[in-house]
């Protein structure tokens, strides 16, 4: 089952979930800001997807990511250490993050959710 990581209030999360909808994709729901993903899945993830950087993974335009100046820190930072932040506040969390058992993708663009989701 895929599973939709995102934020109710968010327009990219409302989109992405739209297309979804529009293209007949199932998916379990959960408020990233209400609920964060645990930390141990998110060490798997960033574990296995590691060649995109931990980067791919934060919502660098968020204010926390700004105020802490991660940008600044992420490049030294341990999977661990990025897991257990995002696991505290899934506002860190570049949204939608969207998972399965082969798959994952932060962010909404429509090609990649195409070849990705379809």
């Amino acid at each position: 089952m895929i599973k939709f990581y995102g934020y109710k209030r968010c327009s990219t999360s409302r989109k992405a979930r739209k297309w979804m909808d529009d293209h007949h994709v199932q998916y379990e729901f959960q408020d990233l800001v209400e609920e964060p993903p645990k930390k141990e899945d998110l060490i798997k993830w960033m574990t296995k997807y590691q060649d995109r950087g931990l980067k791919y993974f934060f919502n660098t335009h968020g204010q926390r990511y700004r105020a802490d100046n991660l940008k600044e820190k992420t490049p030294t930072m341990t999977i661990e250490e990025a897991a257990e932040m995002m696991s505290q506040d899934g506002k860190l969390i570049k949204r939608p993050l969207v998972v399965d058992d082969q798959h994952l993708t932060c962010g909404f663009k429509e090609d990649i959710f195409e070849n990705t989701w379809l």
